[in-house]
């Protein structure tokens, strides 16, 4: 294996095992921190040793054990923790011998992420350090993705973190679910958290991967394990509801060679029905549960709509544009604004969308935004005003990082200047 394919396929197994490796070591450790190091530790170790020894038949059971080792050696070493190393030394060694790994393997790690995510949003942190420092731990996203899910400067994001890491230790917060009115107080950020991991997933912000189906896959995980924690939320079941819809849809979203698929012109018989049916499902729990839908039962019902429509022609624009403006009210926003002057261009023609979409300009929350001018390049192509159009998609283009949507966005562009018409916004997608 050459050393780039080596090292290739250690950032895909890090992406996939990196939540699963610190919350077993925070579990432990009781500092999620520490958690972070030791894995990152382990990290450096695959980079030094993989290349040369090839990948490890199960890597997160060889990551986990490295990593393991790291904190035992480390815990002997810090003077600080001699009260406790021992203790902590024996279970580690315990784990290791009585491959306390198989948990990788059978699911029992899903409780120790799930007890992460907690930790990671709690009330002594701010939103936004909840937010960044949870898709750090649980999305194993870096940074700079952080930063472009939130519109805010990367050094912004790395301080929040750092301070939030800090503030937990310093805190001694127990590695654990919360219960009673905390366990309320909190779930609404864990909410947001996991559907934030999920779109990541779904659309990549930056990279050469269109979609990372493994972050959808650890979302929905998450999200089913919190409907049964907590089965009378409505808006937990709402957004299970929204993910297992959205998430019917991936193996259509790319074809064979890994292009792009947008919505209007997926094949809808490969939308995968069984996810369908448990969404619509959870939606119809989480109608039963709440007097009105929350925000994420909200998009659930909107997902809902392009389930049941057969064909991109059934689709009923005028109830989601409907949704949308309910959505407006409740959570207001510029994207789901956005949104909205979609749904309604879809509804009553292009130039009413238009009229929506085209004050968003004027917001500096959205001004390196990519999809707001890919939104406006779509419904300017349909009003035949293609040169307009044109410079749309190239500033949408140039703003986007990642590489696939950069190139479908070149080709409206390329197709406007041909005076062809565009594809549809890929917000649809």
């Amino acid at each position: 294996m050459t050393p780039s394919a080596a090292h290739n396929a250690i950032d895909a197994v890090w992406r996939i095992e990196s939540a699963r490796l610190i919350a077993g070591l925070a579990r432990m450790l009781r500092d999620v921190g520490l958690a972070e190091e030791f894995a990152q530790d382990a990290l450096v170790a695959a980079l030094e040793q993989w290349p040369q020894s090839g990948i490890p038949r199960n890597p997160g059971a060889w990551l986990m054990t490295i990593a393991k080792r790291r904190a035992i050696d480390s815990l002997r070493r810090t003077e600080r923790l001699a009260r406790k190393h021992e203790q902590l030394g024996r279970e580690l060694e315990t784990a290791i011998a009585d491959s306390d790994l198989a948990a990788l393997a059978d699911g029992a790690i899903e409780d120790d992420l799930l007890r992460l995510i907690f930790v990671a949003c709690h009330p002594l942190l701010s939103r936004e350090a909840r937010v960044a420092l949870t898709l750090r731990l649980l999305g194993g996203l870096t940074t700079a993705e952080i930063a472009r899910a939130f519109l805010v400067a990367e050094p912004n994001v790395a301080q929040r973190i750092v301070r939030a890491k800090r503030t937990l230790s310093e805190a001694h917060v127990p590695f654990e679910v919360p219960g009673g009115d905390e366990l309320a107080a909190r779930l609404s950020s864990v909410l947001e958290v996991i559907y934030l991991i999920f779109t990541e997933g779904y659309a990549a912000t930056a990279g050469d991967d269109w979609m990372r189906p493994e972050l959808c896959e650890d979302a929905l995980r998450l999200g089913r394990i919190l409907a049964e924690l907590v089965p009378d939320e409505p808006e937990v079941h709402g957004l299970v509801a929204l993910m297992e819809i959205q998430a019917s849809r991936i193996r259509t979203r790319v074809d064979a060679n890994g292009h792009p698929i947008l919505l209007l012109d997926q094949h809808r018989a490969r939308w995968d029905q069984l996810l369908i049916r448990r969404g619509l499902a959870s939606l119809a729990r989480a109608e039963e549960l709440g007097t009105s839908l929350g925000p994420y039962g909200l998009q659930a019902a909107i997902a809902a709509c392009h389930a049941r429509a057969r064909t991109p022609g059934e689709t009923d624009w005028q109830r989601i544009a409907a949704l949308y403006a309910a959505l407006a009210d409740r959570a207001p926003s510029p994207v789901v604004e956005l949104n909205r002057a979609v749904a309604v261009a879809m509804a009553a023609g292009p130039a009413a969308g238009l009229a929506i979409a085209d004050p968003l300009t004027r917001l500096p929350a959205l001004a390196n935004y990519h999809r707001l001018p890919s939104v406006r390049g779509d419904l300017l192509a349909k009003l035949q005003r293609f040169d307009e159009a044109r410079a749309e998609f190239e500033r949408a283009a140039a703003l986007t990082r990642n590489a696939w949507e950069r190139k479908l966005l070149l080709g409206r562009a390329a197709h406007c200047a041909a005076i062809e018409h565009p594809f549809e916004p890929e917000h649809l997608s």
